[in-house]
């Protein structure tokens, strides 16, 4: 049986964050991960937050935390190499992502759930549907897409160049091979428009990455291309971010299209708009959305105004 560790993990007292206490979680045969809990309301359904690249469930989701956790119970992991997540020798596989997620699904008892991916943690929500279609009854995809480097020329580029970053050893070479424009899109944070104490505490959260894996987890996302999206068969909705440069909203759209019946939510912001506190409405209601349609009765009123 998977072993949870009851070590709780406090914040930066001095953050004021909304961001719930976590707990570290041992997956047999795979390692120790880290999950952030919010209980929700008695019988509520799971939602499960996958974060993004180079982000942790604590800064991808803390303006969402407190509203969506009036409706649903949240779990909220840390990714493999991503802030206090699972640590490996191996190779970092989005594959091998969602297999921790099902598995500290398995830890804490979680028979199902609305399966929320953000940015690289949508390719990740995909895989789990796709390799544990058991524990995928909804799907919310925000600022993302099945495919996110499209075209040959450009995928080749772009993994080519994570593929000599993530073999550099040196911090500082590290630093100088990124480029601006994809430092820019990617990053969770831009100094100058957060408070001091937020900026610490995210500053601190990212400090615990491990170098290795983030730069292969960029390589592994300019590979993705999830050609069978057209065959997922439980409720989705798709967050669309409309000025998104590191995920184009055409992206955006041609995976929402191809996924049957899903829902669209757009949003007039760009890839981090995880930082903004606009950005928990659109997730409660796409959440809201997906679990109407996959736990019939719950929330009976909603359910016939969607009628």
């Amino acid at each position: 049986m998977p072993t949870i560790l009851k070590l709780p993990v406090a914040t930066d007292p001095d953050a004021g964050i909304p961001v719930p206490l976590g707990r570290r979680v041992e997956l047999p045969g795979r390692g120790i991960t880290f999950v952030r809990e919010v209980p929700g309301p008695p019988g509520a359904p799971t939602v499960v937050l996958l974060h993004g690249w180079i982000a942790s469930g604590g800064i991808n989701w803390f303006q969402v935390f407190e509203p969506l956790s009036r409706h649903f119970r949240i779990i909220a992991p840390d990714l493999r190499g991503h802030g206090r997540g699972l640590r490996s020798n191996r190779r970092f596989r989005l594959a091998d992502c969602a297999d921790d997620v099902a598995c500290t699904m398995e830890a804490l008892d979680i028979d199902d759930a609305i399966v929320v991916g953000y940015s690289m943690g949508g390719p990740v929500a995909q895989l789990l549907w796709r390799r544990h279609r058991s524990k995928v009854a909804g799907l919310v995809l925000a600022a993302t897409s099945n495919n996110f480097v499209p075209g040959m020329r450009a995928r080749l580029t772009f993994t080519t160049m994570m593929a000599a970053m993530a073999g550099t050893s040196r911090v500082g070479q590290l630093a100088s091979m990124l480029p601006r424009s994809i430092a820019q899109q990617f990053a969770p944070v831009r100094a100058s428009e957060r408070p001091d104490t937020l900026q610490r505490w995210a500053a601190a959260e990212m400090r615990r990455h491990d170098l290795r894996m983030i730069l292969e987890a960029g390589q592994a996302i300019g590979h993705f291309h999830a050609k069978w999206v057209h065959e997922i068969d439980v409720p989705a909705a798709c967050i669309i971010t409309t000025r998104d440069r590191a995920v184009t909203p055409a992206q955006q759209a041609k995976m929402a299209f191809a996924i049957p019946g899903a829902s669209i939510f757009r949003v007039e912001d760009g890839h981090v708009v995880c930082a903004s506190p606009e950005f928990a409405a659109p997730v409660v209601d796409a959440c809201i959305d997906v679990a109407v349609k996959a736990y019939p009765g719950w929330f009976p009123e909603r359910r016939r105004a969607a009628r």
